[in-house]
């Protein structure tokens, strides 16, 4: 990445930890921080996938210094609505596009499929690396991420608002289940870490279940 050093970037951001680190090493490898951009379910008041709140991402745009665009859409608008504002992006600066998928073809194909579309440069900054060494990374540089999801065919729900560490990350892959979690089987919240200012004030609330997965909310 360091041929890219002083690019714009803008990032896809789920605010759990893998789309935090690779953000991170765009951004010791010189790269700018233009925007972060989260897709936001307007059925349900929340990001897709990681379910923040708008009071929490803005809270986060403050700590990390970088705006955050959310893209409103619905399921069946998901790909048109994110090429179009990697389309608005680019007319402002920004080359790059950052993901933080690791080793799942299907998802960089998507990712890479939507840049493409809008003349745009994916890239992927923790692609093929060992999954192991990307947690212990991550858990290593400083990062605080709390467990908000977990799939309870695969892992027990007794890891819902665990802090991961590295003790923890062990515990995960001792259950059977895959220790970065890459494969769906638990989601984290970042708040706390190099990228940060301060840490982000948040709050668990209910517990939610839907089929195989139990959610922790978060305020």
């Amino acid at each position: 990445m360091t041929d890219l050093a002083g690019k714009r970037f803008v990032a896809s951001y789920s605010g759990g930890k893998d789309s935090v680190l690779a953000i991170h090493r765009a951004v010791k490898a010189g790269l700018v921080p233009h925007s972060l951009m989260t897709t936001y379910n307007t059925d349900v008041g929340r990001s897709w996938f990681h379910g923040l709140p708008e009071r929490l991402l803005d809270l986060i745009s403050k700590s990390t210094g970088i705006n955050i665009k959310l893209i409103k859409t619905s399921g069946a608008e998901y790909a048109l609505n994110f090429e179009n504002a990697l389309r608005a992006f680019k007319a402002e600066g920004a080359d790059i596009c950052v993901f933080g998928d690791i080793d799942i073809d299907e998802h960089r194909k998507w990712c890479t499929d939507r840049c493409e579309s809008v003349g745009m440069t994916p890239l992927f900054p923790l692609w093929q690396e060992s999954r192991r060494e990307l947690v212990f990374e991550f858990i290593d540089s400083g990062f605080l991420t709390v467990i908000t999801t977990v799939d309870t065919s695969r892992m027990p729900d007794t890891f819902l608002g665990r802090t991961l560490t590295r003790d923890v990350a062990e515990e995960i892959a001792a259950c059977g289940a895959d220790i970065c979690g890459e494969n769906g089987e638990y989601h984290t919240f970042t708040y706390c870490g190099p990228i940060f200012s301060a840490p982000i004030d948040y709050q668990t609330s209910e517990r939610i279940n839907n089929g195989n997965y139990s959610s922790l909310a978060i305020e």
